[in-house]
This record gives C-alpha cells, sequence and structure tokens, in this order.
C-alpha cells in the first residue's frame, strides 16, 4: 500500500526525452524540483505519473531523503488516518504499541499521494490543514507531531467534476495544485515508444541476465499498437519479450489481440457507470412524470401534490423533459366553454388553492362534458302528465 524509496537522479532522465509533450514536461521538472511547490500530476492510468513524481524527487535537494508513495484507493479508508499520520497505544482496538504515519516517514522528503481522488471527504478535511502547516497529532494522541516534506498528488480522475458532485473539497484542491502537470497517453506521443521500449529492455536485461534485441520490425510494430494501457503496458509486453523466447509469436498475438477487439483500443469509455446511471434516472423520472401528468389530465397542480414535489420544479422537469400536453377534445356545443355549467344537483369539487395556467380550460371542457350528458339523459325521460 506504501513504500519508503529513495531514487537515483541518472534513473529518470532518459523518461523525459522522445518527445516534444515529455520535453516540455522535463523543462516543468527541472524549474519546480528544487522547490517546495506542491505539484499535481493528471493523467491516463498508466501514464507514467509515478516516474514523473519521482523525477522530481531525484531532481531536488530532497533526493537523498525518503521518498514515500501512498496509494489512496490502496487502504480501507478506515485505516487511511492511521496510515497518513499514526497512533498511539490504545488509540484503538488492536493498536498495541505506536505506530508513525507516512507523513512522519517522509519527513526531510518527498510523500507521494497517487491517486488522491479517492480520498473520502472527512479525510480531506484533515489533509487541508496539515498541508497549510505541516503540523497533526498521531490518532489517539495530543502532542503535536511537525514535518517538513514535500507533497507530489496524482490522480485519473475528473477532480472538476467530483468537486461539481461535492466529492471532492474545492480548498483542497487549489492547495494541491499549485503546478500542474499533465501526461498525455502514450497513443498521443507515439515518437517515444522506441526510447521507452529500450529503455525496458536493457532494464529487463540486465534483471534477467539476458542479451534480448529488438528488431526494426518489431519496433515498428510496437509503435503502431494503440497501448490503452499506456507506459504500464508497453513495460509488461516487453519484459513478456525478454522472459520468453518466441518473440515474432508475442508480437503476432499483440497485433491480433488490436486488431480483432479484444486488446487496447485507442480511446477510453464514451460513457462511465455514473454517466449511464444518471441517463437511466432521468428516463425513469420522464417516463414517471408522463404517466402522471396522463392519469390526472395534465393537471399540473395534482401532479405536484401526487410527485410531492413544488408546482415550479414541476414545470422545469416538464420543461428538461420536453414534455407538451396532448391536443384536447373540442366541445360540440356553440356556447363558449366558460359559460358552460354542471347540471347536477351535486356541488362541484373545491378548487385547488394554486392553479396551474390550463386548469380552468381543462375544467370549463369537464363541464361541458358534464352539460352534455346532462341534456341527454334529460331528452332520454319519459315526460310525466300532472294528474292535477
Amino acid at each position: 500500500m506504501s513504500s519508503v524509496q529513495t531514487s537515483n537522479p541518472s534513473r529518470h532522465v532518459s523518461l523525459c526525452d522522445g518527445s516534444s509533450q515529455m520535453r516540455a514536461i522535463g523543462t516543468i521538472i527541472e524549474n519546480i524540483a528544487d522547490t517546495d511547490a506542491t505539484v499535481l500530476i493528471r493523467g491516463e492510468s498508466g501514464v507514467g505519473k509515478d516516474l514523473v513524481a519521482r523525477a522530481i524527487h531525484a531532481g531536488s535537494s530532497r533526493r537523498h531523503g525518503a521518498f514515500v508513495k501512498i496509494n489512496c484507493a490502496a487502504i480501507p479508508s478506515g485505516l487511511l488516518e492511521s496510515e497518513f499520520f499514526g497512533h498511539e497505544k490504545g488509540a484503538f482496538t488492536g493498536a498495541h504499541r505506536r505506530k508513525l504515519g507516512q507523513f512522519e516517514y517522509a519527513d526531510k522528503g518527498t510523500i507521494y499521494l497517487d491517486e488522491i481522488g479517492e480520498l473520502p471527504l472527512a479525510l480531506q478535511a484533515k489533509l487541508l490543514h496539515v498541508l497549510q502547516d505541516f503540523r497533526f497529532s498521531r490518532v489517539g494522541g495530543c502532542e503535536w507531531v511537525d514535518v517538513d516534506s514535500r507533497v507530489i498528488a496524482a490522480t485519473n480522475r475528473d477532480l472538476e467534476e467530483a468537486m461539481a458532485r461535492g466529492e471532492f473539497r474545492e480548498d483542497l484542491y487549489y492547495r494541491v495544485n499549485v503546478v500542474e502537470i499533465r501526461v498525455p497517453p502514450l497513443r498521443e506521443r507515439r515518437e517515444e515508444i522506441p526510447v521507452l521500449a529500450s529503455w525496458f529492455l536493457d532494464k529487463f536485461n540486465a534483471q534477467y541476465g539476458r542479451q534480448k534485441q529488438l528488431s526494426p520490425e518489431t519496433m515498428t510494430r510496437l509503435q503502431q499498437h494503440s497501448w490503452s494501457g499506456n507506459v504500464r503496458e508497453l513495460e509488461n509486453v516487453v519484459r513478456r519479450l525478454v522472459v520468453l523466447t518466441d518473440v515474432e509469436r508475442e508480437i503476432e498475438a499483440l497485433v491480433a489481440r488490436g486488431r480483432n477487439g479484444h486488446g487496447p483500443v485507442p480511446q477510453p469509455a464514451a460513457e462511465g457507470l455514473r454517466e449511464i446511471a444518471r441517463r437511466g434516472a432521468r428516463e425513469a423520472e420522464r417516463r414517471t412524470l408522463e404517466d402522471v401528468l396522463d392519469r390526472v389530465h395534465w393537471n399540473r397542480a395534482e401532479a405536484a401534490r401526487i410527485l410531492k414535489v413544488s408546482y415550479k420544479t414541476l414545470l422545469n422537469k416538464i420543461t428538461d423533459c420536453g414534455l407538451a400536453p396532448p391536443l384536447r377534445r373540442q366541445s360540440a356545443d356553440p356556447r363558449p366553454a366558460a359559460s358552460c355549467v354542471p347540471m347536477t344537483g351535486s356541488a362541484a369539487p373545491p378548487e385547488p388553492a394554486e392553479q396551474p395556467p390550463a386548469y380552468h380550460e381543462i375544467r370549463a371542457v369537464e363541464h361541458t362534458l358534464s352539460y352534455d350528458e346532462e341534456v341527454a339523459s334529460a331528452d332520454s325521460r319519459p315526460i310525466r302528465r300532472s294528474t292535477s
């Protein structure tokens, strides 16, 4: 879930070569490495956000300190605070001794908060205060702990959308986003593939004691692949080419997966699960609204009462869903509809307190129909003669 490492500056120099986008990122790293500015690294999964963070640490004056990585998405929410800030003995069940937090381990070094967009809101508030003062208390403790560490955060989520949904604090966003680095996907910087492939090849040859080489044809096929898994996928493919004997078969399998659609695709999914759920909810809301309005003959005040929303909200929903009342029946009576009154002996039902614009028109049509029925009924009754 977390790791403490030191970095070798020369290990990351070649990672910012090979494409204009990465050279621009390399320039930013050179400008900010020896400062304490908080950095937010953004990009798809597997583009190399971790390597950019390590390059920043390697080029800074903190390079001899610890590089502490915390995967915020991999730690249970109930343990995150203890993982971040540590705890005292007896702070909770199972806390048999004092435990230092990752911020203390990163003192005089760098702490890297990977997938910061997955942090729960309660911990976001505490993290905000730590980033402001760089002091905190352990869980169950009273004394303050001061630390001196540089914070680098990374995410593949749309934090602006998360803020709009109330899932990410706006003040924390502006605190961590002092310097923003966007790492483009590998499919947008294909000229970098030979550099990365050669770097991974040297690394795995040294690791496994091999002397493998990539032919020009193999390198061309690697450049033509879509790499939806980005640099992480390329690394795994090169590792597989080093450890296996039949390189050509592996390359053909890679090309076939991309061709038949079972492998990587150039673009991510058009819709996420949340958008699909929202679209389904909107469609269900439209169908329900239409059904209720039809049932009450478009008496919008009655529909608002049934749906338990305000009249104004109902009108907005009708507009958003693009609903319109059906064509109304026209009365055959030549008299104006407003002058038609029911000829029954019972009193008319009380008018609703708040009447929509079309209410009186609907009532007039109902009165006209009732009048027609009374006339027809009267015509069909036999005439009684008086005996007096």
